[in-house]
């Protein structure tokens, strides 16, 4: 009996083994849900080794897709993708607020946090928070709340709607919404969500902290236990924008647009910060602001952030697109 009560045991340890070895090396999948692509439709496919348990799908590649490396991208020590498929870094300086996108029916704002790096000249920064101002005059706060010890079961997305909280049932997929078409949908079961403003545009967020792996690799100096900078990744879809839209991001989908920033550098950088930076999460007064204006120039015109990618990159260099 004892021998049959060991082998009992030793089977039920074998098996909760194997199923905590499968839950570790569990892959993400997207699927294509577009039936303009009929080839791709309905089939499930891994994620990248860059971002193995979160992406999208790009039906018209039938690849799957970092939502960091899609044009309107805004991850890490902020490294945007911008509408034009060109990588770039942005800075800025911590507790400071810059403008991302400024049109004429809304502007978003960033407040960036950080630390100095031991010897450098500027501050590591990361998104913390966003601001988004609409033509009727609602403001809508999203961003990660301010946590020592990461712990991914915890929600610590925090947002509000002209300063009333906005609170979500659990559940993937529990929506929040008011009866003008905006809405909020949990994305997965915490620290991330999906905002979609009307016909304006949709926002992808997610919190995540800085591990201590990170910080080693890229020197960032956090102390374990006392801030893991916890932050926003976004993914920005913008369904139209006028000709003249402006900001850190926004100019980059811009009519005229040219990046001015060095090709071929590992990490080509947007400069010129005194232009975008505001002074509060929701002022419109970075001196590159559009929003509100009315002149000829701003008419929307429908300009999307669609593009038509060559190639997915590699290494992180981002993806070269065209309209």
């Amino acid at each position: 009996m004892a021998a049959n009560m060991l082998r009992t045991v030793v089977v039920v340890l074998a098996v909760c083994l194997m199923l905590m070895v499968s839950a570790a090396y569990a892959v993400g999948k997207a699927k294509c849900t577009d039936t303009w692509y009929p080839r791709c439709y309905g089939y499930e496919y891994d994620c990248p080794a860059n971002c193995p348990y979160n992406c999208d799908m790009d039906c018209s590649t039938c690849k799957t897709v970092c939502p960091c490396d899609k044009p309107g991208g805004v991850c890490q020590d902020p490294r945007f993708i911008g509408g034009d498929g060109i990588m770039f870094y942005f800075h800025g300086k911590r507790d400071q607020d810059f403008c991302l996108i400024s049109d004429s029916n809304f502007h978003i704002n960033a407040h960036f946090i950080g630390k100095r790096g031991e010897g450098m000249g500027r501050d590591f920064t990361w998104v913390q928070s966003i601001g988004v101002l609409l033509d009727d005059g609602r403001q809508l706060y999203l961003g990660a709340n301010k946590v020592s010890v990461w712990d991914n079961s915890v929600d610590q997305v925090t947002m509000s709607l002209d300063g009333h909280p906005i609170t979500l049932p659990p559940g993937v997929g529990a929506t929040w919404a008011t009866a003008s078409g905006f809405n909020v949908t949990r994305s997965d079961h915490t620290n991330a969500v999906v905002v979609q403003v009307e016909d304006k545009l949709k926002i992808s967020a997610r919190v995540v902290p800085i591990s201590e792996e990170e910080s080693r690799v890229h020197k960032y100096g956090i102390i374990a236990g006392e801030d893991c900078f916890a932050h926003l990744e976004l993914s920005f879809n913008f369904y139209s924008l006028s000709p003249s839209v402006s900001g850190v991001l926004g100019q980059t989908y811009g009519a005229e647009y040219r990046s001015p920033v060095k090709m071929g550098v590992a990490m080509p950088v947007m400069g010129e910060e005194s232009k975008y930076v505001t002074s509060s999460l929701f002022a419109a007064d970075c001196k590159v602001a559009r929003f509100g204006s009315s002149s000829s120039s701003d008419h929307h015109l429908g300009i999307t952030s669609a593009v038509n990618c060559d190639s997915v990159a590699a290494g992180g260099r981002g993806i070269v697109c065209r309209r």
